[in-house]
């Protein structure tokens, strides 16, 4: 299995090959190669700024002769006008590299704004606000480092790093105590040390969860009402996590019954970039 920084190198290497292919034509037939010249990061709206690192990457794999000087890391609350970095180096790098590494930062600074504001809506609570694997395919390592960025949690990484077994795999499986004793079977069958989160639709299957011996339970599609009977039923027995239709309207409502955590698949699949720009610099 790759490691995330294995990954991260596979989607730049494929970003530059969709994007630059065979050579940028426009730039090598306009820029001399041996011309030098410096551009910066301007942000044109507020929010949260993420990427940086990850820009650095860009860079770095591109061209290791650019040099880059931060002026603002990631995590940080930006607003319009704020210049984040400047690169210096080859002007054929710098222009070669600009889309790229803007796709990204718009990206993963959406994100992290997005994210945010989703967390904000909760202060003062315990709760905390979960991605989910709504991801752009590719992107996945990117998006959640953007929602950790904004304060928020991240679920799982992949279907690999713990065991989720949601209303399909219930009913295949034959019930939660059938699923549950099965995915405790193969963990130990197979030497992994995995947490075990169930999706549940009512009361009854809350129970059944418990008695399994679960480590959290999903509350799939319970209004804030039902979700706060809940809480008091399973009376922090294991950690619970609201999901299904949660909007930043009805998030507050949802974090005060109690909940330790609250999916929101919006983080990652209905986001939009935060408006920057790289420009040359005299």
């Amino acid at each position: 299995m790759k490691t995330n920084d294995e990954l991260i190198d596979d989607l730049l290497k494929l970003a530059f090959a969709e994007d630059v292919g065979d050579g940028d034509h426009t730039t090598l037939s306009t820029i001399p190669a041996e011309a030098k010249g410096k551009q910066q990061l301007i942000v044109k709206e507020d929010g949260i700024l993420a990427g940086v690192d990850i820009a650095r990457k860009v860079f770095k794999m591109f061209d290791p002769e650019l040099k880059m000087t931060v002026f603002i890391n990631d995590g940080a609350r930006v607003k319009k006008g704020d210049i984040a970095f400047v690169v210096e180096g080859s002007v054929r790098s710098l222009l070669q590299t600009e889309r790229t590494m803007l796709n990204i930062m718009q990206r993963m600074s959406g994100i992290a704004t997005m994210t945010d504001k989703y967390q904000s809506r909760l202060e003062g609570l315990k709760t905390k606000v979960l991605d989910t694997r709504k991801t752009t395919p590719g992107m996945r390592l990117l998006e959640k480092e953007a929602v950790a960025i904004g304060g928020g949690k991240n679920h799982r990484i992949g279907l690999f790093d713990m065991i989720l077994i949601k209303d399909n795999h219930v009913d295949f499986a034959g019930g939660i105590t059938n699923a549950v004793n099965a995915a405790k079977e193969y963990c130990a069958k197979n030497n992994k040390d995995l947490k075990i989160e169930v999706e549940v639709r009512n009361t009854a299957e809350i129970d059944e969860a418990l008695a399994a011996g679960v480590d959290r339970i999903m509350l799939d599609n319970f209004t804030p009402a039902q979700t706060a009977e809940a809480v008091k039923h399973i009376n922090g027995r294991v950690e619970i996590e609201s999901s299904g239709g949660i909007t930043l309207d009805t998030l507050r409502q949802y974090g005060e019954t109690g909940v330790d955590y609250i999916s929101v698949g919006a983080l990652t699949h209905s986001v939009k970039g935060l408006d920057m720009s790289f420009k040359h610099v005299d």
